[in-house]
């Protein structure tokens, strides 16, 4: 991965939970492990955005008398970066999707205390089955596996830049 250099007021961090849209010349970035991040494009408005997911959908246990739709749920960032496309000009069904994350952080198959809750890869189901269920033109894709992944959205030309990086190397470098 070589994005080109810029660091600047052009360059936007997305946090988890987070949903960013914007305009070029911009860049956003963000680091995942078992979160997903969904990225969204409009080639020829040069428009675009992303969403940080940390959980496939709002627990049952939890209402939505809050403040409305929140960021950290897969359903409901989906939903937010969808409104901010189509707010901005861009309607869905012209822009490209790319779909990141959900990376395994740790070895093995179940923790200490019991079986894994494999939120990577319920993460990775929802991100999926949400592409299909809005009829998104899914681009590229890089889901799952062990380690993690640090991505940057290019509005200028849509591109990812990836790194990954997996748990071997993490705990070399460590």
């Amino acid at each position: 991965m070589t994005p080109p250099p810029r660091n600047g007021p052009h360059d936007h961090g997305v946090l988890p939970g987070q949903i960013w849209f914007g305009r070029a010349p911009a860049r956003a970035s963000t680091l995942l492990g078992s979160c997903v991040a969904i990225t969204l494009w409009h080639p020829l408005r040069k428009r675009g955005g992303m969403c940080h997911y940390m959980l496939p959908e709002r627990p049952p246990t939890q209402s939505r008398a809050g403040p409305g739709l929140d960021g950290r749920y897969g359903d409901e960032a989906l939903q937010l970066l969808l409104q901010a496309a189509e707010r901005a000009g861009c309607p869905p069904s012209e822009c490209e999707f790319k779909l990141f994350g959900g990376g395994r952080m740790f070895g093995g198959e179940a923790g200490e205390s019991g079986p894994s809750l494999k939120v990577n890869e319920r993460n990775v189901e929802q991100a999926l089955w949400l592409a299909q269920r809005h009829g998104l033109k899914v681009t590229a894709q890089h889901l799952g596996g062990e380690g993690h992944r640090q991505i940057h959205l290019d509005l200028d030309s849509g591109d990812v830049w990836m790194r990954f990086k997996p748990l071997e190397e993490q705990g070399a470098s460590a």
